[in-house]
């Protein structure tokens, strides 16, 4: 059986004290996105949602989902 998304997007919590938007450098907080689970910036000026895959999140500028 496979494991369901929340689960598979779990970060060790050392990891997840050092992560940072790559954009501004704000903390990430998690949230759930369309596709997903994500770690949205919380800086509210830049607010980029960053994809989790398979527990690894893709922190590419480039492929953020944008805020609304």
């Amino acid at each position: 059986m496979s494991e369901p998304a929340a689960t598979s997007a779990h970060l060790e919590p050392w990891l997840r004290e050092i992560l940072r938007c790559p954009s501004c450098r704000a903390e990430l907080r998690d949230d759930t996105g369309p596709t997903g689970p994500e770690l949205v910036c919380t800086n509210g000026a830049c607010g980029l949602a960053y994809r989790i895959d398979e527990g690894v999140p893709v922190l590419l500028v480039d492929e953020a989902r944008h805020p609304a």
